[in-house]
């Protein structure tokens, strides 16, 4: 007789990494961890639209407002601190 199997968990979610950019052309990019919903934390305060953070660095990048860069693409600024990184 068989024994009945665990369904696979659909909601399992991979660890978060050290170093995530929301750029698929960076070499940081794991597209995995954006099929769910990622929240960042800087100095305890909530942080929207983070483009990039590194957590051991302890520094996030964000857009500076409407600025682009010469390829088009949004400014980056980095800001430093304790860098806190979750699943919402």
């Amino acid at each position: 007789m068989t024994e009945p199997t665990e369904a696979p968990d659909t909601n399992a979610r991979p660890p978060l990494p050290d170093h995530l950019s929301s750029d698929p052309r960076s070499p940081h990019h794991v597209a995995a961890v954006f099929e769910h919903e990622v929240g960042i934390r800087l100095n305890g305060k909530e942080q929207h639209a983070v483009e990039e953070y590194c957590i051991s660095e302890g520094w996030v990048r964000v857009a500076a407002g409407r600025t682009l860069d010469r390829k088009g693409r949004p400014l980056l600024v980095k800001i430093k601190g304790r860098v806190e990184a979750y699943y919402r």
